[in-house]
């Protein structure tokens, strides 16, 4: 009998973590990244746009905290929720080229911040 109230009272206290609201986050940030050149001389006749990357970002705290890392699609978009505040993107380049600069952004709440990262890619 004791083995069954106590299951009883497990079960009901799971169901009711179950049914607890989750605090959604309505704001973050969007984009996607370029790299470029992708062709060592570009011509009138041959343009040579950039062309989307699939890249590792870092999102930072401006004190240097790590928020969150993550891995952009193949054709370069990412999205991520991200609470209200003052950030800093870092694109990851692990052999030094291609690179891209840090940026530095604000998250207001509601509202999604749009970003574009461009890699250069050292072809010259």
């Amino acid at each position: 009998m004791k083995k069954l109230l106590c299951l009883i009272s497990i079960l009901l206290f799971l169901a009711g973590c179950a049914s607890m609201p989750t605090a959604t986050i309505d704001s973050g940030i969007e984009g996607r990244v370029w790299i470029g050149p992708t062709c060592p001389v570009v011509q009138i006749d041959n343009p040579c746009p950039d062309k989307p990357y699939q890249a590792t970002l870092t999102v930072l705290t401006p004190n240097g905290k790590r928020i969150a890392s993550f891995q952009t699609e193949t054709d370069g978009t990412f999205h991520l929720s991200l609470a209200q505040g003052e950030y800093v993107l870092r694109p990851e380049s692990p052999g030094g080229i291609p690179h891209a600069p840090e940026q530095t952004f604000s998250v207001l709440p509601g509202q999604i911040t749009p970003l574009t990262v461009t890699y250069d890619s050292g072809i010259r």
